[in-house]
């Protein structure tokens, strides 16, 4: 009886983690988007997203074709490499066809 409890507490605390860290990028996303391209891009966050739906977002990215799209929509705005995961999770967290609203 006390495996059997230990992992079930194994298991929800593994899923509680793993849905914090989900929701994150996209926030971050959200925070490298008001900060570093914002401005550049002459847009919102929202209108930005709103571009694509989720899955054009998602092929996009699965082809490794995000920094040219931002570029594309943007009027040439680059960001660090390291930043195109979390602007894309951001990107599909917000896409047209999501109903979720960005606050950038």
């Amino acid at each position: 009886m006390r495996n059997i409890t230990k992992l079930a507490l194994a298991t929800l605390l593994g899923t509680a983690f793993m849905t914090t860290t989900v929701s994150a990028d996209s926030d971050k996303g959200l925070k490298i988007f008001s900060k570093k391209v914002k401005e550049t891009c002459g847009m919102t966050g929202a209108d930005f997203a709103k571009k694509h739906t989720q899955d054009e977002w998602t092929a996009i990215i699965d082809d490794s074709k995000f920094a040219d799209e931002l570029k594309t929509i943007c009027g040439g705005a680059e960001v660090k490499e390291k930043y195109l995961e979390d602007l894309g999770d951001f990107a599909k967290e917000y896409a047209s066809d999501s109903g979720n609203v960005p606050a950038c």
